[in-house]
């Protein structure tokens, strides 16, 4: 008997709104993948197939072209693609830059990038690492300034998840040096056919293979007045720090989302695997490694989804989910690691969901915020 997993936010329409979901899953993304995973990329056509489904910017107002949806049918989404290792389409990057308009862009901003964002149109990314500046944001050396009409952007960034695909890229950059983190704005670069913009590599990537992670640079990128994100100097900093509980509940999200395929995965195996003459799973290591998996996922399952249930109320609070996003990476890593060594030297090949899922996991306690970090944030609020 498999231990039972169920959501307690899930109802009837979510349930028919995750088998849309599998059904695009299973037809669409799966059967590229490893394709994507030798190009570095999925293409466009993957998200413009996603939008024409309404599988994007599902918890957009419809007024805005989304799907009029919570952050439940965005949880679903990651669940899907991380329960099979499925890191092409970096749909979180490219819901939290929708938020970023939804939540702090300018009238003509909402109307004009959000529907494009929710058909797949364009593939959204925020340029927020440089090569000199990771978590300490303040650090950020790229340039903003002043000239006649607009700004003149100089800088570069670095671990751009959909920086290769990306139409629409929000750029954080100092407008004002002397300020600190009140100097700090958010940009909004259209890629197509922009002069001094260029993308770099597609970077070789331990983990996430068929997700485009890329280095950027603006040369003298210029940008109208009217590309300032919520039309006003200095915010930058206060518009990241506003969106962190969704980024880090996503991240929490996927990470056990991750356990329970790893778990499934392994599950099957150890019951068809014999060494000695008799299946893996009868040996007593191996209930025991089991048992212990299977309670942290039971257990992390009840914490997940209080989060995911205050996020809707709009009670999430950023302390409660870097612990979302800290326990859940920690522990991703450490209960796939637990599903490799079941599977010993076959946990190795990377034909196998755990192989992938192994070097996929080790990314996720450094973006996002690193864990160290998530430490801090929440010991500040102790």
């Amino acid at each position: 008997m498999t231990i039972d997993f169920r959501r307690s936010w899930m109802d009837e329409d979510l349930e028919l709104f995750r088998d849309n979901v599998v059904r695009f899953i299973e037809t669409e993304v799966q059967p590229h993948d490893e394709a994507a995973r030798k190009a570095g990329h999925v293409g466009h056509a993957l998200w413009r197939k996603a939008g024409e489904l309404g599988l994007l910017c599902v918890d957009i107002p419809e007024e805005h072209g989304g799907g009029g949806g919570d952050f439940r049918h965005e949880a679903i989404i990651h669940e899907e693609m991380a329960r099979r290792a499925l890191s092409g389409m970096s749909v979180g990057v490219h819901s939290i830059v929708a938020h970023y308009f939804l939540n702090h862009g300018t009238d003509e901003q909402k109307r004009h990038y959000l529907p494009l964002l929710a058909r797949g149109e364009i593939v959204g990314a925020i340029a927020m690492t440089e090569p000199g500046a990771g978590s300490d944001l303040q650090g950020v050396r790229t340039r903003a300034d002043k000239v006649e009409g607009g700004y003149s952007l100089n800088g570069s960034k670095t671990f751009i998840s959909n920086g290769y695909l990306a139409g629409v890229v929000l750029v954080v950059a100092k407008t004002d040096p002397n300020q600190g983190a009140k100097g700090t704005s958010i940009l909004v670069v259209d890629t197509q056919d922009r002069p001094g913009f260029r993308v770099g590599r597609v970077l070789d990537k331990m983990g996430m293979k068929a997700q485009d992670t890329s280095e950027l640079f603006f040369d003298d990128v210029r940008v109208p007045a009217s590309a300032l994100l919520g039309g006003k100097e200095g915010q930058g900093f206060f518009q990241l720090m506003g969106d962190l509980p969704y980024e880090r509940l996503i991240i929490g999200v996927a990470a056990l989302a991750a356990m329970e395929g790893a778990y499934l995965a392994t599950l099957d195996y150890v019951r068809e695997r014999k060494a000695f003459g008799k299946p893996v799973a009868e040996f007593q290591n191996t209930k025991f490694k089991l048992a212990e998996i299977a309670t942290q996922i039971k257990v992390g399952r009840a914490f997940i989804d209080r989060c995911v249930e205050d996020l809707v109320a709009g009670r999430l609070d950023t302390a409660t989910a870097s612990m979302a996003k800290l326990w859940g990476s920690e522990t991703q890593g450490r209960v796939i690691d637990e599903c490799v060594q079941l599977f010993g030297g076959y946990g190795y090949m990377n034909e196998y969901l755990v192989a992938r899922m192994y070097t996929d996991a080790r990314i996720q306690r450094i973006f996002g915020g690193t864990s160290e970090i998530m430490k801090e944030v929440i010991s500040r609020a102790l």
